[in-house]
Order: structure tokens, then sequence, then C-alpha cells
């Protein structure tokens, strides 16, 4: 008896051991291994649909799915990486010959500005005619400001790297994914037992309900966004479509993109097209997050707002880019699990939300 307990603690052990070194060595890829499960989750049943269009041929869907996925997503984020570096280089130097031949002077409205415009038109008036107190200036904000605008291209094309090996990677999971699933299934049996099936099908609601409330939604604002900027005159459509698209993760985040294009239309006296923007943004832009969200998410898990910024940022932080979705996604599950094992239904939850 005590040498069977010996085998058995002996097995653990090893199993752990070798789990410990598995993850250790897959821990660089990780985030795009986590991002793809993710994403091959959400769209499997897309995946079955095609693999029988296509008569079975795995391999041939595996790919288009995957093509699919670069056509969508990481094409335009390293474009827009790319231009995004490049452009803030370019910027920065046009404005610091502007600042050392003191051709940079207030706009005419700044004066108009009740109360305060006139003491501040002609402090700005007094600084660009002092040449010391613009290098001085320009020393203390233009460069800390290009390098985090810089870093945040850097950010971009990390994510556009992690993006790609979720791609390949993703390839697998899809012509695999059968006998990827037996194995999962068959492991959750033996270590759950009876409830391995109830938590697997509420992991897999959880994960496409997220997913597609979160990059269906993110993905839709950011195409009507564009068309918006594109059909206004506003420039850097890629580079403000990408920041729709960050955004869309948090509720205030699209409006201020929009609506900063809506002022800086009425700066340059186009007030016919800053009021369509306007309204271009809360019909249609918030109209994407207002409709096509509930729709997205009516099969899964509806995660509080806290806990959706907490996943954004902190998945922001433990996996870089793609972190924005694993966070959310990751927490979701969680949310979901815990709500079933405590017999606490979801709506009770959210209707006490809203009732705080």
């Amino acid at each position: 008896m005590e040498q069977r307990q010996g085998r058995n603690y002996t097995r653990i052990a090893i199993v752990v051991l070798l789990t410990l070194g598995c993850l250790y060595v897959l821990k660089p890829f990780l985030a795009a291994i986590l991002f793809a499960a993710c994403v091959v989750i959400s769209s499997w049943p897309l995946y079955l649909r095609l693999q029988v269009a296509m008569r079975g041929r795995r391999t041939l869907a595996a790919l288009t799915m995957t093509l699919s996925l670069t056509l969508l997503i990481i094409i335009p984020l390293s474009m827009v990486a790319y231009n995004l570096v490049d452009d803030v280089a370019r910027g920065f130097s046009e404005l610091r010959v502007a600042i050392e031949h003191r051709e940079l002077l207030p706009p005419d409205w700044v004066r108009e500005i009740p109360l305060v415009g006139a003491s501040i038109d002609t402090y700005l008036r007094e600084l660009v005619a002092s040449r010391e107190q613009m290098v001085a200036l320009a020393q203390r904000m233009l460069e800390p400001a290009r390098r985090y605008l810089v870093t945040g291209g850097l950010v971009l094309g990390t994510g556009v790297v992690q993006l790609s090996l979720a791609a390949f990677v993703s390839f697998f999971f899809y012509r695999d994914g059968k006998a990827l699933l037996e194995v999962v299934n068959v492991t959750m049996r033996r270590v759950m037992g009876e409830g391995a099936d109830s938590v697997s099908t509420t992991v897999s609601q959880t994960v496409r309900g997220v997913m597609y409330g979160l990059l269906g939604t993110a993905l839709a604002q950011a195409l009507v966004a564009a068309i918006g900027f594109a059909i206004a005159g506003v420039p850097a459509v890629p580079l403000l479509s990408v920041l729709i698209f960050i955004s869309s993760l948090i509720p205030v985040g699209p409006p201020i993109i929009w609506g900063g294009a809506a002022f800086w239309l009425f700066l340059q006296h186009e007030t016919g097209w800053a009021i369509f923007m306007v309204v271009w943004g809360t019909v249609l832009i918030s109209g994407v997050d207002n409709i096509v969200r509930p729709m997205l998410i009516s099969r899964g898990s509806s995660l509080p707002f806290l806990l959706t910024l907490l996943g954004v940022l902190g998945g922001v932080i433990a996996f870089g880019f793609v972190g924005m979705f694993i966070g959310p996604t990751l927490l979701a599950v969680g949310y979901s699990l815990m709500t079933e094992w405590t017999g606490t239904p979801d709506r009770v939850i959210r209707q006490d939300q809203n009732t705080v």
C-alpha cells in the first residue's frame, strides 16, 4: 500500500515538473498561443462549415482561415506601425524646424477664449519670440513626447510579431483541432470527473462570446470609423482607425478619437464636416457598440466593466499588445466558472450592478 502511494506521488511529481518545464519553454510564445487558442475556439464553427465546403480538406480550410486572419488584422496593423514611427519622426523634425525659425504662432481662436484667451495668446507669442525659451521648451517636452510616440509604434510592431506567430500557431490548431480537442476532453474528464463537459461548454461559450464582443465590435467600429474619416477628409485615417480599434475595448474610448477628429475639422473652419463627423460618430460608430456588441455576446458571458478594464490593462502588462484580448477573455472564463460553481446566475449579478 505504501509502495503504491509512493508511486502515485512520484508520478504526480513527475507530471508537475514536466508541466512546469513545458511552460518555461513555451513562456516566450505563451501570449501568441493563448490568442491563437481564443481565435480558433471562437471561429471553430466557421472553420467546420468551410471544411465541409472544401470537401473535408482540413489543410486547405486551415490555410484559408489563417490567411483571412492575416489579411484582416496583421497586414493593416503592420502598415500602421510602420507609418506611425516614420510619421512621428518626420512630424517632430518639421516641428523643430518651425520652432527654430520662429514660425510657430498661436491660432486666432486662442484669443477668443473667454477670460483667459488674451493672456494665453500673449504668453505664446512672447514664447515664440524668445529663441532661448522655445529651445528650452522643446528640450523639456518634444523629446519625451517623441520617445513615447515612437515607443507606441514599437508596441504595435511587437503586436504585429505576436499576431503573426499567433496566425502561424492557429493554422495547426485548425488543422489538428479535433485531435487536440479529444486530448483536452479526456484530460478534463480524468481530472474533473462528471463536471468536465459542463466546464468545457462554459469555457467555449464564454471565449466565443467575449472574442465576438471584443474583436468583432472593434473591427466593425474601426471599419465604420475609417469610412467616416475618409469621407470627411480627416488625415491619418489608418492611424485613427487603429486607435478606434484599440480604444473600443473601453466604452468611452472611441468618442474621444472621433470627437478629436471633429474638433480638428472645426479648427480648420470645416464646420459642416465637423457636424457630419459628430453625427457619424454618434449614430454609426457608437451605434456599432450599442447594437452589434450585444448581438455578438448574446451567447457568451457579459463581463462587468471593472473586470473588462482590469483585463485590458493587466493583459497588456502581462502579454503585450495581444493581451488586450487575452486578459478580458481569461477573466471572463474565470468569472463564468465562478458564477456557475457558486450557483449565482450571471443575469442576477448584472441586475445588482445596475441597481447600485
